[in-house]
């Protein structure tokens, strides 16, 4: 379960690193989310890429 967890918030701080989505830059929440799916999937790319 801790390991779960631990992926999770590793997650969401490699997502932090994006300062569109640390900072909000979107203000409505379909754009928010597509920015957020566009960081998750170059996030997902580069450890792929690196494995």
């Amino acid at each position: 379960m801790y390991k779960g967890r631990a992926r999770i918030e590793q997650a969401f701080g490699k997502l932090k690193r994006f300062k569109r989505v640390a900072l909000r830059c979107e203000k409505t929440a379909k754009s928010f989310s597509s920015i957020v799916s566009l960081a998750l999937g170059f996030i997902l790319i580069k450890s792929v890429h690196t494995a």
